[in-house]
């Protein structure tokens, strides 16, 4: 009897091998041509790096936005204040079930799962960790390196675990495996294993940048994400919204916290200022430009063979007539957030802005909204309800593929690709990047009382987006100023629900409330309604439930208290 793995298949660099036993003759044994030997794999280094580089697709499933089998592209900013998706039905529209109440959310039906897929990736990333360590013939230093890529790798799925359930499983070894009962751990304890799993990645890896690989910096960069949410999580939680003894993290522990995420930050700052990375002088190019320095760790694509749709997904219709599908739009809520070129605050009850409201508005606007009159790809936009890619009511058919806010989003499309139905596209997905470690660091500084130098990070910020210094002496005020820098510059990037949940504002901003657009009406923008009915989220989603069958099967996982 011979232990055998067979590798199934690279799909974009990824590797899946599962055990299989084979009976041969005692007389007769023929290597199988189609499958590996275990001793051969880890005898292999080529073998070892097709390993270690199917593991990095577990970045594909949340590329721009995305979330497993939930809704396309954006879909996690959908659930927020800053898009709105337009469809009805489900699919297109599951998104906008989801938010219609916190009773969409069950134990039977959880709405946000990766419960399954998170943990098929922690498997295979402690499997391929026991190989490395027990069974190949690799040299000390190749260990470790793919030591560090994995756990890089592990943290990123404990990461999106930890942030949706806060009490899961922790599975450090193949050894656990060994038993199908397995209790969670605490909250805290999972967020000391993410960053213990980022801090050896850090340790290990190389500074050089390359994408779609881990490097020192990328690993500082996560565990500095890692470090800001346990921090803000022990700070604004206080067991506030959920009795289950195993969530939340002990308040006093949140200065430590936000220590840690500065200190890491603070690794990221040091190798830009060895010249790796810097924040980019055009805003526009960086999701377009694959040279862009502030990309700190990205997902490339290359066509015919490596490409996306994003294009398609969030174009306005004009560009692909009877194709472009509008899965998403923004919100008046995020386009007033938009400050003027001057460093104001723009609003609708002064008579200059309402006059020209896309006028003199700082540049980021300009990068990430398309509006009535706005000039995009040789034509100028008109988003009256009468033009063929203008506003339509939301709710008024099933799936629209128009605006149903009067905007479409402009960031992270390609300029350049008119033909992206044939195309496709190939614009890399960032999933880190300098301005939000910069972001993660003037959090922390405000964490740790060290206010003027928090205001200072994000005044570099607003400095090289062309915006003035501003000012703030209250913890209050820099979060503030925290909090409005995160929702303009990170829109669409997949953090703003995420960050209202983290700071425990979410079922303030997201409940009992109904977002807005803007129709031009050929003489004045009137408030719409982008939603027909109110929105809903409590408390009880901070933590949201383990999957009813993963429960069931395991005798030892108690459910998270309240589901």
């Amino acid at each position: 009897m011979k232990k055998i793995k067979q590798i199934k298949g690279l799909l974009i660099g990824a590797i899946a091998m599962t055990s299989v036993t084979f009976f041969q003759s005692c007389e007769i044994d023929i290597p199988l041509q189609d499958r590996y030997t275990e001793e051969a794999i880890w005898s292999d280094p080529t073998t070892a790096e097709l390993y270690v580089n199917g593991l990095y697709a577990e970045f594909k499933k949340f590329q721009f936005g995305l979330f497993p089998n939930l809704g396309y592209d954006n879909a996690t900013d959908a659930l927020s204040d800053i898009m709105k998706y337009t469809s009805t039905t489900a699919g297109n529209g599951t998104v906008n079930i989801l938010v219609s109440g916190a009773n969409q959310f069950s134990a039977g039906s959880v709405g946000l799962n990766y419960w399954d897929s998170g943990y098929e990736r922690i498997r295979r990333v402690n499997e391929f960790l026991y190989g490395v360590k027990n069974k190949s013939v690799l040299s000390d230093e190749q260990k470790l390196k793919y030591e560090a890529e994995a756990r890089f790798v592990r943290g990123y799925a404990y990461f999106w675990l930890v942030r949706i359930h806060g009490s899961v499983i922790l599975f450090d070894n193949i050894e656990q495996y060994e038993s199908k009962d397995n209790p969670r751990s605490s909250e805290d304890d999972c967020w000391n294993f993410i960053a213990a799993d980022f801090a050896f990645a850090a340790e290990h890896l190389d500074k050089t940048n390359l994408p779609g690989r881990a490097t020192k910096g990328a690993a500082y960069g996560m565990l500095a994400r890692a470090w800001i949410y346990a921090a803000s999580i022990a700070e604004n939680d206080r067991k506030q919204f959920n009795s289950d003894p195993l969530t939340g993290i002990p308040q006093e522990k949140a200065l430590a916290y936000y220590t840690n995420a500065m200190n890491a930050a603070n690794e990221v700052v040091a190798l830009a200022n060895e010249g790796l990375y810097a924040l980019d002088p055009n805003f526009a190019s960086i999701f377009t430009n694959k040279n862009t320095k502030e990309a700190i760790f990205r997902v490339d694509f290359s066509a015919p063979q490596i490409t996306h749709q994003y294009d398609l997904g969030f174009a306005p219709p004009g560009d692909a007539p009877g194709n472009a599908l509008v899965y998403g739009v923004p919100t008046a809520e995020l386009v007033d957030e938009f400050e003027m070129a001057d460093g104001t605050q723009f609003s609708w009850s002064n008579p200059a802005h309402s006059a020209n409201p896309y006028a003199d508005r700082e540049p980021r606007f300009y990068a990430t909204v398309l509006y009535h009159g706005a000039e995009w790809k040789g034509r100028t936009l008109n988003l009256m309800e009468s033009s063929s890619e203008g506003f339509i009511q939301y709710g008024s058919m099933g799936d629209p593929k128009r605006t149903v806010s009067g905007y479409y989003a402009k960031k992270m499309l390609d300029p350049q690709n008119t033909n992206f139905v044939v195309n496709k596209s190939t614009q890399s997905w960032i999933e880190l990047r300098y301005a939000e470690v910069l972001l993660i660091l003037a959090e922390a500084q405000a964490g740790t009382n060290q206010l003027d130098d928090a205001v200072g990070t994000i005044n570099q910020l607003r400095g090289e987006r062309g915006l003035p210094d501003v000012y703030a002496n209250t913890k209050q005020d820099v979060m503030a100023l925290v909090e409005h820098e995160r929702k303009v510059e990170l829109a669409f990037e997949g953090h703003r629900f995420w960050d209202l949940r983290r700071w425990r504002k979410a079922h303030i901003v997201l409940n009992d409330v109904r977002f807005t657009g803007h129709k031009y009406n050929g003489t004045e923008y009137e408030v719409v309604s982008v939603d027909n009915v109110d929105r809903g989220f409590t408390g009880a989603l901070y933590y949201l439930p383990i999957p009813e069958a993963e429960d069931q099967r395991n005798d030892a996982l108690d459910q998270i208290k309240g589901w």
